[in-house]
């Protein structure tokens, strides 16, 4: 009987861990594949407990012959090894520090979930954290005309974007005026535009891509990925914001890393840090899961260091803000 439980429980740990190892690994471009991609950090703790299980079992010379245990323990291990090799990067890693004397700059992006965010309560954060740079996704006109009441045209005077009633809209606030903006090709609004004036100016790109569910598609999200990098590339944009609909594991994120664009939470070494979704969707009434994946991202080039950044809870978001300071190098 204690073999059995034994099994039982190796077997329970293992069957929802193994698949999403293989799917990281396979890097399917398929839907259901990409959409699983994003849960990949959730089973480390399964290995874990799965490897000390199997591994006490064998050390103990209990549960099964040597030759079944083993082999076992070294798939485990091997899971296990793959997992804590693809998280390492948000828990450890060089942090190049700004130039002598570099201006700090305080961004802060965040999703308003069709209009439901408190708009105001942004705007306090903003003030609060003295940001310098706001880019909102999912503006609807009711909220911007809660940030305005809010004092957000005396806080961050320029702007750039367009409020829609549902989930398209895109702006940028800031403390410093702002260029004539780019529209980028996007199904939901993307821009680019340069902040501020003279050599203290930054190209920005404020994005949106859609995410890899129907009716779009794991295909268009890939698509507009691309797009947004390329012009990330082509204006040699130095800071990328917004709800990116991609975490670290997925393919299109990871290019962003190999074309120069590390997340500002990854290198502080902030760990583990899910953005969505934080006001517990789901379907069992009354249950409210903490935020499971992190889409929501500040991007830089090594132009910039980030001395700082760090999640904030927006009530009325699914999504938390990512808050970042950052400095030339």
């Amino acid at each position: 009987m204690k073999r059995l439980v034994f099994w039982l429980a190796a077997a329970g740990l293992a069957l929802p861990a193994v698949p999403l190892t293989l799917n990281r690994l396979l890097d399917s471009d398929a839907g259901p594949a990409v959409r699983m991609m994003s849960f990949t950090p959730l089973v480390t703790p399964l290995y874990v407990v799965d490897v000390l299980l199997v591994g006490g079992a064998l050390a103990a010379g209990r549960a099964g012959p040597r030759r079944v245990l083993a082999p076992v323990l070294a798939v485990l291990v091997a899971g296990l090894g793959a997992h804590v090799w693809w998280l390492a990067p948000q828990f450890v890693g060089d942090n190049p520090a700004p130039a002598d004397g570099a201006a700090p700059l305080v961004v802060m992006t965040t999703n308003f979930y069709a209009g439901d965010a408190a708009a105001a309560e942004v705007v306090r954060v903003a003030q609060a954290r003295d940001v310098g740079l706001l880019v909102v996704n999912e503006i609807t006109f009711g909220t911007l005309t809660e940030m305005e009441e809010a004092g957000i045209d005396e806080l961050l005077p320029y702007r750039i974007g367009e409020p829609n009633g549902a989930v398209d809209g895109t702006m940028v606030f800031s403390r410093e005026p702002l260029t004539e903006p780019t529209r980028l090709e996007t199904t939901f609004q993307s821009w680019q535009v340069t902040v501020g004036e003279g050599a203290d100016a930054l190209t920005v790109l404020a994005v949106h891509p859609v995410a890899p569910v129907p009716p779009a598609g794991a295909s268009t999200w890939r698509a507009e990925h691309e797009t947004l990098l390329a012009a990330a590339q082509q204006s040699e944009a130095t800071l990328v914001l917004g709800d990116l609909n991609a975490s670290p594991d997925h393919a299109v994120l990871r290019a962003w890393r190999d074309a120069g664009y590390r997340d500002s939470l990854e290198l502080v070494n902030a760990g583990w840090s899910p953005t969505w979704p934080s006001n517990g969707i789901t379907p069992v009434p009354g249950f409210h899961p903490p935020a499971l994946i992190q889409i929501d991202h500040v991007l830089v080039t090594s132009a910039l260091a980030v001395t700082e950044s760090f999640t904030v809870d927006v009530p009325g978001s699914d999504h938390r803000a990512v808050v970042a300071t950052v400095a030339r190098r």
